[in-house]
Order: structure tokens, then C-alpha cells, then sequence
């Protein structure tokens, strides 16, 4: 499949454009715009209420939020128009904040399944929205989905009894998120967002849990992660780093840019930037 630039063998890009989401008529997202390129690593910060997880949550198509303006391509194709399901076969992840727990389903069947549909590819031709019935797909063999996951565990470290634990079913905060890391692992996406994987792990956790994130990341993988802190900043080094303010991005830069927002803290940076954007009225 093309790029957007209609190259096959360019890196995919997912490129956001003008992008405005409301929720229940109240508008979050006033005009987004933002390239992720394959291979790079993006942090996305600001307080809370800026809109981060909203972005986060109209990239995957979360039907709670209306997009009344702008556009998302990936792949070179508009994904407004594609169900979650369909998002997710043409190559995007999303890793919850709050993952849900599923009593009854094991990770290692989820997991199957997920690769097995993953696999199948995206149609183009396959109805707007999901027809609720099991679609007729060809198994994964029992032998290479167990090399894929062991591989996958190995590499992230996960030990053997996690897959026959029904998903997320009383995990603890960091065994939530390494699963998460785990599907991503496993379904092997072009791009995937973090939605502040940070969020209630402890020190040693965190740790882990960005062990996991680094072990997947390459030329491959474009990486958003979105977090209200720097401190994830520490293991998971990113290329460019962004600030949401207002359902904007109002200031991007390098890595060290995380670092003089942790110091001098958001509200001094939005005032020094709307003081700039009044001076230039």
C-alpha cells in the first residue's frame, strides 16, 4: 500500500490536519496538526483537559466523539471514514489508559484472534460498519502463533503464566500496561499511541513498562506517547516533543523541550505564549 506521497517504499506517515472533535457538542480538539513519521518517537504533553486522550481516542475512532472538521490520513487514506476495526487492520494501536478487564477471555485466545484478524489485512471493500457476525478466517497454526509469543515474551520479559490469565482480570497497574505492550508486540503495528502508559505505576513499574516499550520500538514503529509528565521521558527517549493547550498544539521541540517544561511547569509556558501571540496582534 502507498504512502501518502504515493511512494510504496517511503516510510508511512500518520499526518493530522486541521483536526476538530467535539463530545456531546462541546468542542475538545480546535484545529490539531500533527506528522508522525514511521521510525520516530513523539511525546505530546500538557495539563489535563487539553485534549491529549480526546486526540488519542479520534485517531482510533472511538464513536463517543463527532469530528466536525480536518483529517487523518495514514497510509494515504482519510481513516475518518474506517471503523476502529478497520484503523487497526490498516496498522494503528492504540494502548489504553485504563485498560478493561475481560473475565472470561484468556490473553493468550485474545491474542490469537487479534493477530489471526490483524493478518487478514485491511479490505477496502468490506462493509462501512462491522457486521456483528464471526467472519470465516483461516486459523493461525497453534505452532507459529506459539513461536510468535514466545518470542514476544522473551523479549519483553513477560513470564509464561501471564497468557492463561483471563486479560487484565486482577492485574495490577503494571501488568495491565505490559500486557498492552505485549498486543502491541504481537500485532506489530506501523504506528502506535501511547495514552499515558504512565498513569498510576510506580517507579519500578514504569520502568518496566518502558523497558517493554523500547524493546519494540525501530525503523518500523512511529511511536506517540502522550503523558501529563516528563518522568516516562527519562526511559523512552523521543525525536520531537509537543505541547496540547486548549485542543491545540500550541509549542513543539526537542527532547530537552520536556525538560524545561517539567521545570518552569505549564502554566508559566501558556503564559509566556499567550503574551507572544497578544504582542503579535
Amino acid at each position: 500500500m502507498e504512502n501518502s506521497n504515493g511512494n510504496p517504499n517511503a516510510p508511512v506517515q500518520l499526518i493530522i490536519k486541521d483536526l476538530h472533535a467535539s463530545v456531546e457538542g462541546k468542542e475538545i480538539l480546535r484545529g490539531v496538526n500533527l506528522t508522525i513519521t514511521q521510525g520516530e518517537t513523539h511525546a505530546l504533553m500538557g495539563p489535563n483537559g487539553s485534549g491529549k486522550s480526546t486526540l488519542a481516542n479520534v485517531i482510533m475512532g472511538h464513536p463517543k466523539y463527532e469530528v466536525t472538521q480536518g483529517e487523518i490520513l495514514f497510509k494515504g487514506i482519510n481513516i475518518l471514514e474506517l471503523s476502529a476495526d478497520k484503523r487497526a487492520r490498516l496498522g494503528i494501536f492504540l494502548a489504553f489508559q485504563y485498560p478493561s478487564s475481560v473475565p472470561g477471555v484468556s490473553v493468550g485466545n485474545f491474542l490469537r484472534r487479534a493477530v489471526e484478524a490483524k493478518r487478514e489485512g485491511y479490505d477496502p471493500n468490506a462493509p462501512a460498519a462491522p457486521s456483528g457476525e464471526m467472519p470465516k478466517r483461516k486459523g493461525m497454526p497453534p505452532a507459529e502463533f506459539r513461536k510468535l509469543l514466545n518470542q514476544k515474551m522473551q523479549l519483553l520479559k513477560v513470564d509464561n503464566t501471564f497468557i492463561s490469565r483471563y486479560i487484565n482480570e486482577g492485574f495490577s497497574g503494571g501488568e495491565k500496561k505490559r500486557a498492552e505492550i505485549l498486543q502491541m508486540a504481537m500485532l506489530q503495528p506501523e504506528m502506535a499511541i501511547l495514552d499515558e502508559t504512565d498513569s498510576g505505576l510506580d517507579v519500578d513499574a514504569l520502568r518496566i513498562v518502558s523497558e517493554g516499550v523500547n524493546a519494540v520500538r525501530g525503523p518500523n514503529l512511529g511511536v506517540l506517547i502522550i503523558t501529563h509528565y516528563q518522568r516516562i521521558l527519562d526511559y523512552i527517549t523521543p525525536d520531537v516533543v509537543h505541547v496540547m493547550y486548549k485542543g491545540r498544539i500550541v509549542k513543539s521541540g526537542g527532547r530537552e523541550f520536556a525538560l524545561e517544561v517539567d521545570k518552569q511547569g505549564y502554566e508559566l509556558l501558556i503564559q509566556a505564549l499567550e503574551e507572544d501571540e497578544a504582542a503579535t496582534v
